[in-house]
């Protein structure tokens, strides 16, 4: 039988001292490769408090660990990893182009992510495949460690239409719609306003949203989100005065590349 070692008590404890939750985006990603294991562990070992992955799925249905659709930026060969087997993958060089000491880092599962994630810590997973994913994904949590510990695990995505599905085989976890808000001039344009976003969260029975913080998360915004009992978090943030503000807010996670830096920082004046 799998024992969950997550402590609710803990965490909930840590949100009540206006503790944001510091999320290593894809791992500590601002000293080692995105997205490895060599990044990833090493936001354990510095005790971050949670760490983000992006998934997409194989061309034989297992469940790989890359932000981008393909291996180009960050291992050589513009291939498609839906067109690619799980032995071409693990064929490429996903550090050198970090840095040559990270030579021969490779692309990893979430299977063998799941295996690293300590007592206490998060993985917050983007789904970038669709739908198709899940039933796989399903499988491979079931199978982990990790399997009853609902409160370790949480979901995000930018497709409201896969994020509402994943919450749909996932009611026990966290599932948050990611939005751009005004992330380019195009998003701002056409940027729902707050009230929106949080009927439309409502209405998919999702647990919060994910936004970029940037001048259109107001305090009046984060205000609507949270008095909707909703969860907020923000991506992507790595300078410290920034992150000041948005504990000000009562954010509750920060999303970001440097995030044994920021939480050392952050937890001086908290």
């Amino acid at each position: 039988m799998i024992i969950c070692n997550f402590t609710k008590k803990k965490f909930v404890s840590n949100m009540k001292k206006n503790h944001p939750l510091i999320i290593a985006h894809r791992g500590e990603s601002f000293d080692a490769p995105e997205n490895t294991l060599a990044s990833i562990n090493l936001a354990w070992n510095r005790n971050d408090d949670a760490v983000e992955i992006d998934i997409h799925l194989s061309k034989d249905n297992k469940i790989i660990v890359i932000h981008d659709a393909n291996t180009k930026r960050t291992a050589g060969p513009n291939k498609k990893i839906s067109k690619m087997t799980l032995k071409e993958i693990k064929n490429l060089d996903a550090g050198s182009w970090k840095n040559n000491k990270w030579k021969n880092e490779k692309i990893p599962t979430l299977k063998e992510v799941l295996i690293t994630v300590p007592e206490n810590k998060k993985l917050i997973i983007e789904i970038k495949s669709g739908i198709k994913i899940i039933p796989f994904l399903k499988d491979e949590i079931l199978k982990s460690k990790l399997a009853n510990c609902f409160h370790q695990i949480e979901f995000i995505s930018f497709s409201y239409s896969t994020i509402t599905e994943i919450k749909k085989n996932f009611p026990k976890h966290n599932a948050l719609y990611l939005v751009n808000l005004d992330y380019t001039w195009y998003n701002k344009i056409f940027s729902p306003p707050v009230e929106k976003l949080i009927a439309k969260v409502k209405k998919g029975n999702l647990n919060g949203l994910d936004v970029w913080a940037g001048n259109l998360l107001t305090e009046r915004f984060a205000d609507k989100v949270k008095t909707n009992g909703l969860l907020l978090y923000v991506w992507t943030v790595n300078n410290i005065e920034k992150a000041k503000k948005l504990v000000n807010i009562k954010i509750d996670g920060i999303t970001t590349d440097k995030a044994w830096q920021l939480k050392k920082e952050l937890y001086k004046i908290l």
